[in-house]
Formats: C-alpha cells, structure tokens, sequence
C-alpha cells in the first residue's frame, strides 16, 4: 500500500487549557476563535517564534488537538502526517502513503484539503483523492478508499481541494460523482452511507450548521448552493450560484447566521445572501459583483458585518467591510492581497499571501491597524490555525509556530 509510519516521543503531558482546532477554520468552521489575551502590539522584532519545521509540497491547513499539532504536506512521492509537539515542534509520529497525482499547471503537487480530527481519529483527503482515517494517538491506517476512482470524477484543475467534515456522525464530502455530488461515509469503516445530489465538486469546505431546528451540512459546490440532511442525504435547498467561465472556481465556504447563508466567489460573478425558509426556494437578499467577490479566502462575520478579501487574487485585492444586510461597504483597505482570516478577542489576525502576519481592529467604522510582521514568505496560500495563543501557519518553505498571546 506504500504506507509508512515513524513514531517518536509516544508519551507527552498534554495541557487542557487551549483551545482546540481540529479542522478547517476552527472549531465551529467559521474561523472564530474564544481565546483571549491577544497582544495588540508586537516587538519590531515580532512575536515570539517557538518553532519551525520543514515543509512540504502542498497548502493544506494545520489542525491542533490536545498540544498537538498535525501537518499534512508532501515530500518526496508520499503525502504526510506529521505529529508535533505544539509547543517545541518535536515529532511524535510520522506516517506516508504514496500519492500518484501531479499537477497540470506545474504550481504544487501536494495535497490541499485540511485534515480533520474527531475523537481518536484523523482523516486526511489527498490531491489525488485518496481518503485516508487514521488513528489519532500512533498514527496506524484504519481504512483508505480514493473518491476519484469509486466515483469517477472528472478531472478538476487542481486537483481534490474540498476539506472534510463530520455532521450528523458521518463523515460528508462534496466528491461531485455522477448522481454523487455529495457523500456520506461510516467514520469507522469507510463504507459509503449514502450519496446525493448531482453537483460537481467545488475548492470549497462545506460547514454544519441548524435549519428550523435541523442539523444539516451545507455545500459551496461547482453548480452553487446544496443544503443536505446529514442521516440520509435529503437535499433541503439549492440554489445555482456559479461563474460563467467554466476556467474557474467556487472556493470559499458558505457562511450560515441564523437562516441566511452567504456564498462569494470571484469571475465576475460575486455574492449573494439567501434566506433559507423550510418547503421553499431560497430568496436573494442581495447580490452583486460590487460588495465582497472573494477568490479563494472565506470571509469572516461578526455582530452583523463581513471582513473578507474583495477581488481576484492576481490583480491584488483589497480587504473589505460589508454589511451582511445589505452588501452596503463600510470600508476599504486597497492592495491588500488575499488572507487567511480569524477572528479573536475583539481583532481579526490575517495571514497574508506576503506571508505577513496583521492584526486589525473588527470595526464597521474604519481600519485601524494593531501590528504586522512577517512571518513567512510568498506565496504563503494555506489557512492558518490558532491555539493556546499560538498561530500555526506554513509557507512553501516551512511550517512555523508564532506566540501572539500574552
């Protein structure tokens, strides 16, 4: 099966005061953060970097549970986990498995999902679409299925980029088969639950969230808006929200508030809110191409106002303010360049593509800056995590571990 696994430092103490972030975006999928004491300002020399580790190919996100950190890249001929100690960034596990996938634009052949951790077990989605469960604590293989060959997917640019995600008990991925848009797997055997939907796949993670008093999992697919049931793939909603030009991507995730849900994407396409209503088609609030069309970077909201990134990320984009009501811009901060966002303690850091790492005031009013400094290099394109006051974050060249808290 190609599979390697490297075990160091079995045995670590583990603190139970951070804050984990087990997946794409945090805890809750929506890039918010509960840590408090954030330093508002730095030294010239800037926050306290604790450690770095050698990177691989790739641009998946870290994942942080129990003062461990997980960094999923490639090296050589095999996607990786590595387990760190997070607070002096030694290794714990190592385990590979071959990957045969290479990129047509020659810009990275490593993986771009982010893996995801529930309970004893982490799962990681490879490039070339190799769905992969592991044990958390040695990292020994559970189970692997490829999504890509079971489901014939069609060849996407960039290959599989979709993070997982657990709703309901069941493991859900947008796979984007025939009459296999979306689907549901047993967590502890990899067998197929069910498959719904006829979407293509998206660059897109899905998030969970509560509709009239329902869990479900909610999509940013190729095609637009899917609203799933998460015990048996019952589609609540849908709604076409797409590009035009078919070289193009839907990449950010939905962001849900009560029963409105948001979705951006770039091409001259833009944003739309839509209110969910129960035996219903979803109705625009509003959309436009003016307010907040983000290329790949998820916005943030907060007390009724987006944060987010406005424009394609080679024409250098700016970082706005939007009223989530309306779309009306609050303000705007012009070249900014695309970012990894996270709201803590009353700020939004941003890891910018420059690979420098700002702290900014989540204020409607205006921007005002608290610090900046990097800490990595470009192209820095991977989202970052936070935990413990630590932000965890990667370049091309190296993962690293940056103290922000008190």
């Amino acid at each position: 099966m190609g599979m390697r696994i490297t075990y160091l430092l079995l045995l670590l103490p583990f603190s139970l005061h951070a804050e984990d972030w087990p997946q794409f975006h945090g805890p809750n999928r929506n890039g918010i953060s509960q840590e408090k004491n954030i330093l508002r300002e730095w030294p010239k020399s800037g926050p306290q970097v604790l450690w770095t580790h050698k990177a691989g190919a790739g641009w998946a996100a870290p994942v942080v549970v129990d003062n461990r950190v997980y960094l999923f890249h490639r090296i050589k001929n095999e996607e990786v986990i590595d387990c760190l100690a997070a607070t002096d960034g030694k290794l714990i596990w190592s385990a590979g498995e071959v990957t045969r996938y290479r990129d047509d634009f020659d810009f990275d052949d490593g993986p771009r999902a982010t893996p995801l951790i529930t309970k004893e077990t982490i799962i990681t989605l490879g490039a070339n679409g190799d769905l992969i469960a592991r044990e958390l604590k040695a990292g020994k293989q559970l189970w692997k299925k490829n999504i890509i060959e079971e489901y014939q997917v069609p060849k996407g640019f960039f290959g599989v980029a979709s993070s997982p995600i657990v709703v309901g008990g069941n493991l859900i991925l947008n796979v984007g088969g025939k009459k296999a848009s979306v689907v549901a797997f047993d967590l502890k055997t990899g067998k197929e639950l069910w498959k719904s939907g006829e979407d293509g796949v998206s660059y897109s993670s899905p998030i969970s969230g509560q509709l009239d008093d329902e869990e479900v999992a909610i999509f940013f697919t190729r095609a637009g808006l899917l609203v799933v049931e998460p015990k048996k793939g019952e589609i609540r909603h849908s709604f076409p929200w797409r590009p035009r030009l078919n070289a193009s991507v839907n990449a950010a995730s939905p962001i849900l508030v009560g029963n409105e849900v948001f979705l951006t994407t770039s091409y001259s396409t833009g944003a739309v809110l839509l209110e969910l209503k129960k035996g219903t088609e979803p109705e625009p609030i509003w959309k436009n191409d003016e307010s907040l069309s983000a290329h790949y970077n998820t916005p943030i909201y907060y007390k009724g106002y987006l944060y987010g990134v406005d424009g394609r990320q080679e024409s250098i984009p700016r970082l706005r303010c939007v009223e989530w009501k309306t779309g009306k811009v609050q303000w705007t901060e012009n070249k900014y360049g695309c970012a990894s966002l996270i709201f803590v303690d009353g700020a939004i850091l941003a890891l910018l593509e420059s690979g420098e790492l700002v702290l900014f005031d989540a204020n409607p009013k205006s921007y005002k800056e608290f610090a900046k400094h990097p800490i990595l290099t470009s192209p820095t394109r991977a989202a970052m995590a936070l935990s413990n006051g630590v932000v965890f974050a990667r370049d091309s060249k190296n993962w690293v571990a940056v103290k922000i808290s008190k």
